[in-house]
């Protein structure tokens, strides 16, 4: 299991603000391990109990779907969704309608889904079967909307920015990067700060 010792959502190897799409393509890839994380986190609950291993983990998770993955969201509704909608393209608009519920269902699936994952952060175990069936419902709901806008939104939106020039794309790019500063400096766990200063550990790592 890989970790990232920094706040997730704040940095990427990969892109940079000044890509903003390319950006966005990196947190796709951050995202789609943190839900290998999060399957890898469900099935080792299944034969284990509890422990600082499964609770490095949940942080992991939690963190990034606290602070990361609101953030992409908001980078898309801000940034995508706009241009989808105004294109006059029939298509894209309904594109656009899809990506904003695709996003509520899953916000609703993670509020389900959250509390359990605090509870193994402190060290409780909760229900296996409704973390098993939360967490694969999850993955689903993710894993299909990241095709969606790999697919979908992502080439036409993409397009449709580059017609507006570069400094379009870099005021873009620097609004992304302003939100991430101002949230970086409130940041909080609420529930999971007991595990905040545990280690990350070999048994789930892939």
């Amino acid at each position: 299991m890989t970790t990232d010792k920094s706040l997730p959502g704040f940095e990427s190897p990969a892109a940079g603000f000044d890509e903003p799409f390319e950006m966005l393509d990196a947190c796709h890839d951050r995202l789609r391990r943190s839900l290998k994380l999060l399957e890898r986190l469900q099935k080792y609950l299944e034969s284990h109990a509890v422990d600082d291993q499964a609770r490095q983990a949940a942080l992991d998770v939690l963190r990034y779907f606290t602070v990361a993955a609101p953030l992409h969201h908001e980078d898309e509704e801000r940034h995508v969704v706009p241009l989808l909608r105004q294109s006059g393209d029939g298509a894209l608009a309904e594109a656009s309608r899809q990506l904003m519920q695709d996003h509520e269902q899953i916000r609703l699936v993670w509020r389900t889904l959250e509390p359990l994952l605090r509870d193994v952060v402190r060290g409780e175990s909760p229900a296996a079967d409704r973390l098993a069936d939360l967490a694969r419902k999850f993955v689903r709901m993710n894993e299909s909307h990241l095709e969606f806008e790999r697919d979908r939104v992502f080439p036409q939106a993409r397009a449709l920015k580059g017609r507006e020039g570069q400094q379009a794309l870099a005021v873009m790019g620097q609004e992304m990067a302003q939100r991430r500063q101002v949230r970086h400096s409130n940041v909080g766990m609420n529930g999971a700060e007991s595990g905040a200063r545990l280690r990350p550990v070999r048994l789930l790592r892939s």
